[in-house]
């Protein structure tokens, strides 16, 4: 038999490209990993804003039946020393810390309120703005 020379080079680039891509593969889930636990814990944090303000306005259930914490997306939380303003206020301001651009509003029927987390979602430029929603009967 003749001398093969070269064979083992060969096998070892074939063992470096196929290497090279799992490496590509495992970059790529790494980074849908990042995305979507960055967009779970923003909704994570939208799930507690809303919770927050609906305990508060069970606590003032009289001044949340009155109209009193219904306010618009994106709307200024009222001025004033009255616990729902101060509640709204609060609200807003946690908003800001929380989520990224985030805002909100209170919509009321009735006895039952719907509560609205509205947030930028920038790591994914295909559904730039997420939702949350949650109602709650008074």
């Amino acid at each position: 038999m003749p001398n093969q020379r070269g064979f083992t080079l060969i096998e070892i680039l074939v063992a470096v490209i196929v290497l090279a891509v799992g490496l590509l593969g495992l970059a790529g889930l790494q980074t849908a990993a990042l995305k979507y636990t960055s967009t779970a814990y923003q909704r994570s944090q939208a799930t507690s804003l809303a919770y927050d303000i609906a305990d508060r306005m069970r606590a003032n259930v009289i001044a949340a039946r009155a109209g009193d914490y219904n306010i618009a997306m994106g709307a200024i939380a009222p001025a004033g020393t009255t616990l729902a303003a101060t509640d709204l206020q609060e609200w807003r301001q946690a908003q800001a810390n929380t989520l990224p651009l985030g805002t909100g509003s209170i919509a009321q029927n009735d006895n039952v309120f719907t509560i609205t987390i509205q947030w930028d979602d920038d790591r994914d430029p295909a559904t730039p703005v997420l939702q949350f929603q949650t109602a709650t009967a008074l």
